[in-house]
């Protein structure tokens, strides 16, 4: 193998690693400023890739040996961290190849590490202050809490992960309110979640196996968890298909028994700028006491909405609801409508964005019971998001709320503030 190949399988591993400044003064006296790979030796020698021959000369048509050759792959191994996705495959290949040298030079191999970290842990840490004043009633601040999020994610094969997740939450003031009212079944710390489920190919789409939140469409209906499968497959029409049991809760019912759930949705790309959105969802096999509690033996819930890019930096985002649960109060239909200004990307320090929505969420138009002062709320909410360092978001709304589903005639206005701090690892 000649050293001048080395150069160029070298400068494929490592330029764009270390860097693109070319500074560094060249310091070999046989590789001429105007020489092709000037600019690439330079580099590598001024990171310790390469260091010729001791003597002041690079002899790029020098014959090397492999063992020189594995000290070039050892050296770009360390800087790997560094590298792109395919300066990696290159580095791979390359440590396969020189796999005796290396081990000689007591390196541990690229493989072999990949093997060590195959468990990534990431996660959210998440301290909420919400404050409601409730028409004729003292201040609320019993949704305050403290809130954990952590996933760890392990690479099963080249084609499926297998996921982790846990959360929890505590409550900052034990379920008081500020006049001393304990709110019933609201304790200290709230239920935990976990889920475990396995994901990857297959048949030329993607499957989910296990507990997990399926999220669909634009989480109206549903942002709570099932156990089963899902299938997501198509280009043109993207489509998800689940079934399982719902092991959620419900904002009209506490469910006596985990019915059988399933659900389509499909979303279209109309446009470069414009998605819609539709789901079916279905809760069946209920048994006597749940399917009283609904007024339905099977109940059924669809959701249709779209988003779209209305200018630079503005989103427009609708979605309607409905279903056939039966309660006293006959609403079941329920809309969202948001605009959004700018995008807060936790990767983007100084970026933010302000939103303003209308929502009218009665409890039989959703699923989902964990919803923040959506269902069994109408009014509008008004808010920001702000990045002020990497991987933290600062957000704040105001929600003017009018109660939906009450019995009696106070508490029917709702001021509710939010402050919250959010911190992604």
């Amino acid at each position: 193998m000649k050293k001048k190949l080395v150069a160029s399988l070298a400068a494929a591993m490592v330029l764009g690693v270390a860097g693109t400044s070319f500074a560094a003064a060249n310091p070999f006296v046989d590789v001429p400023a105007k020489h092709w790979s000037y600019a690439a030796v330079t580099e590598l020698a001024k990171d310790g890739i390469v260091d010729g021959y001791g003597n002041g000369q690079f002899q790029g048509d020098k014959t090397i040996t492999r063992y020189e050759m594995a000290q070039i792959v050892a050296k770009a191994m360390a800087k790997e961290d560094k590298a792109t996705a395919a300066q990696k495959a290159t580095i791979d290949k390359l440590s396969a190849e020189f796999a005796t040298e290396l081990e000689g030079l007591n390196v541990r191999l690229t493989k072999v590490e990949a093997k060590q970290d195959n468990v990534k842990w990431g996660g959210e840490i998440r301290e909420r202050f919400d404050s409601v004043k409730l028409d004729n009633v003292d201040r609320d601040t019993t949704n305050s809490h403290s809130y954990v999020d952590m996933w760890a994610t392990t690479q099963i094969n080249a084609d499926w992960v297998g996921k982790v997740e846990y959360e929890s939450n505590k409550r900052m003031t034990n379920g008081v309110t500020s006049n001393g009212v304990v709110k019933a079944g609201q304790d200290e710390n709230e239920p935990n979640t976990t889920r475990i489920y396995a994901q990857g190919a297959l048949a030329g789409g993607k499957a989910t196996v296990g507990k997990f939140n399926p999220f669909s469409a634009y989480g109206l209906i549903i942002d709570d968890n099932m156990t089963g499968i899902q299938y997501e497959f198509g280009n043109v029409v993207k489509s998800r298909i689940g079934y399982g049991k719902y092991a959620g809760s419900l904002p009209t019912a506490t469910l006596a028994a985990a019915p059988t759930y399933g659900f389509a949705e499909f979303d279209y790309g109309v446009s470069k700028d414009t998605n819609v959105k539709l789901a079916y969802h279905n809760l069946s096999k209920l048994n006597a006491a749940d399917a009283a509690a609904l007024g339905n033996s099977s109940v059924h819930y669809i959701e249709g909405g779209f988003d779209t890019k209305l200018a630079t930096d503005w989103v427009w985002m609708g979605t309607y609801a409905r279903s056939n649960v039966r309660l006293a109060n006959p609403d079941n239909k329920s809309y969202l409508t948001q605009v959004t200004y700018k995008v807060a990307d936790t990767k983007a320090v100084g970026s933010y964005d302000i939103f303003a929505d209308y929502r009218k969420i009665p409890a039989a138009g959703t699923m989902d019971a964990t919803w923040d002062y959506a269902n069994g709320y109408k009014g509008v909410r008004v808010g920001f998001d702000y990045i002020p360092a990497t991987n933290i978001k600062l957000n704040a709304f105001y929600f003017a709320a009018k109660k939906l589903d009450t019995a009696t005639t106070t508490a029917t206005n709702d001021n509710i503030y939010r402050a919250q701090a959010e911190f992604f690892f």
